[in-house]
């Protein structure tokens, strides 16, 4: 028989509550947003009440000897010797109803969970108004549990209540004795955990979790640096929670915040961030052992150990959540020709991008036009060639790579020139990206990335005196987007010619971006029709300027669709390639 990796311990749940108020077992969610719906909690009770199963829970040996404490935290409270791996939302739950301690709701406000019980009925229901006013309701459970309540005073109360309303029976007394009498023994109510060992790497222990819960959410490396977090820099994990959750909506008092045009991250994306500047690491699982104070070696830990690779990540998390930071990286995205949110494909790519920018920033101390620009050169090639999207962390973690022996500023800065010039080569150009561009994907990186060149080049919008970068400002925010995607081709009218495959219909070669009230007065139009009548509104020249820049052969609405694509799909790459070559000529090599 193989080596049993875990030991099964019995509990009531008070001991349990105990365990947590005492410190024992680590329960960090308790001031995060919960996730439970209310319903489920009225339902976990309900479930305890007639004497069902809860399941297991799925405890992990913290592995450091002794009084251990938490780093900057009050010396009387010690570390957790238990964290909780499965479990966090029934334990949270039955904590903060049975100690009537508030939660965070996913709108971050502190409330309280109020469960209602009938003993009559011995129904639970979420507390409302209506429950509120009905005598036969107890419409708070927690009072029961609370340390001050004398239970034979507040049983008498409630029938006193009741009995003003309605005679009542001692047949009935005696029903409601035992109804509460059962609620209140809940704490005796019995749980199985299953405590693994601390020698149990994370993959094994996200494998248990999977194996015994299925119906859960896989667990990745993120979410275990999280949990650690908690144990022992709550302040840091805090900090990271409280920075995602300003930069969702811009600050009513317009003070510095987060909030920004392009995206809102997560606490587990900042967090890589934070890892790549501290360690130089895109894989994140040895992140998590380091921090756990091992020895990836002798596999022994150590306390020194831990509270050193906490301080790496506590400076790099100050660097990543440093507004002056977070702000200028921004400037990078505007100047590669991304100018809205919807020319975004991968969050990943901002996230990478902002690792390395920092790091050139703080480790290389790159002057800031140099660096913006490269990082710019950067941000295109790797959000126009999809660097980041499959197999991202393998792909990050090649790129740190490249760091390592280097020392100079020039070196960083020509390694990434290299790099760049060895992706997007003559043959990239010419043939690669045409070829990616006979796609209907609704979130194309190369249309994006023809977009972007699009402002890089000052192009005005098709059929429009209007700058394409104008009307992309992130700034303005009118009830509807100022610029659609036209089909040049309308879905009405190739319909009609029996073109109606929508792999042929939603190419991006039969796309363009025109202003909204265009793209409603020309409708399913054919081209041959309101083409010529919006030519008329221009000179030869702004109408032959336009028509480059969108890549549109002359008189290209009598062209055969087929033969249409394919000439504007080349025409496509080559202004792509001309906006970066716009971007580029800025920065001259090393």
């Amino acid at each position: 028989m193989s080596e049993v990796l875990f030991k099964k311990v019995d509990y009531t749940v008070n001991k349990l509550l105990e365990d947590i108020e005492m410190g024992n077992i680590g329960l960090p969610d308790i001031q995060r947003p919960f996730v439970w719906k209310t319903s489920k909690v009225r339902d976990l009770f309900d479930s305890m009440y007639r004497g069902f199963p809860i399941g297991y829970l799925l405890f992990w040996e913290n592995g450091l000897p002794g009084e251990h404490r938490l780093i900057g935290a009050n010396l009387k409270q010690k570390a957790p010797i238990l964290l909780i791996v499965d479990g966090q939302q029934r334990l949270t739950s039955l904590y903060a109803v049975m100690k009537g301690v508030p939660i965070i709701d996913e709108n971050f406000r502190s409330i309280r969970l109020r469960l209602a019980f009938n003993p009559f009925e011995r129904r639970f229901e979420v507390t409302n108004p209506a429950i509120e006013r009905d005598p036969e309701w107890l419409s708070d459970i927690s009072v029961l549990w609370q340390p001050t309540t004398n239970l034979l005073t507040f049983v008498n109360r409630f029938i006193e209540k009741i009995a003003e309303k309605r005679p009542f029976s001692d047949a009935e007394r005696e029903q409601l004795y035992q109804a509460i009498d059962r609620l209140v023994d809940l704490k005796k109510y019995p749980l199985t955990a299953l405590e693994v060992s601390s020698s149990v790497t994370e993959e094994e222990v996200a494998e248990i979790f999977v194996r015994i819960n299925s119906r859960g959410t896989p667990l990745n490396q993120a979410d275990f640096i999280l949990t650690l977090m908690s144990v022992f820099w709550d302040d840091g994990r805090k900090q990271l929670e409280k920075f995602c959750r300003e930069a969702k909506t811009p600050p009513a008092d317009k003070r510095p915040s987060p909030y920004n045009p392009y995206f809102q991250p997560s606490p587990d994306q900042m967090l890589r961030v934070s890892v790549a500047l501290g360690f130089r690491r895109a894989r994140l699982e040895h992140v998590y052992s380091l921090l756990r104070g091992k020895d990836l070696q002798t596999g022994e830990f150590s306390t020194q150990r831990r509270d050193e690779q906490f301080e790496v990540l506590r400076r790099a998390q100050a660097e990543v959540c440093d507004l002056s930071n977070w702000h200028e990286f921004f400037k990078v995205l505007q100047r590669a020709g991304f100018l809205h949110q919807s020319m975004i494909t991968s969050e990943t790519t901002i996230l990478y991008t902002y690792a390395l920018w920092l790091i050139g920033k703080c480790d290389f101390h790159i002057d800031s036009f140099t660096l913006r620009e490269v990082m710019a050169q950067w941000f295109f090639m790797s959000s126009l060639t999809g660097r980041y999207t499959s197999s991202p962390e393998a792909r990050m973690e090649q790129d740190l790579a490249l760091l390592r022996n280097l020392s100079t500023p020039k070196e960083f800065v020509q390694t990434w020139q290299g790099q760049i010039s060895a992706v997007l080569t003559d043959d990239y150009w010419n043939t690669t990206l045409p070829n990616e561009l006979a796609t209907a994907s609704a979130q194309s990186t190369s249309q994006s990335a023809f977009y972007a060149a699009l402002c890089l080049l000052d192009a005005p919008v098709l059929y429009s005196k209007m700058m394409i970068k104008e009307l992309f400002n992130p700034a303005i925010r009118p009830p509807k987007e100022p610029l659609e995607r036209h089909h040049l081709f309308p879905r009405g009218y190739l319909k009609k010619i029996g073109i109606k495959d929508r792999r042929d219909v939603n190419q991006i070669a039969n796309y363009a971006l025109i202003e909204w009230k265009d793209n409603i007065e020309i409708s399913n139009s054919p081209p041959s029709e309101y083409a010529p009548i919006k030519e008329n509104l221009f000179t030869a020249d702004e109408l032959a300027l336009m028509y480059e820049m969108h890549g549109l052969p002359e008189q290209w609405y009598l062209m055969p669709y087929a033969e249409f694509l394919a000439e504007r799909r080349k025409r496509i790459a080559a202004i792509i390639r001309k906006g970066f070559e716009r971007l580029h000529s800025h920065l001259q090599p090393y």
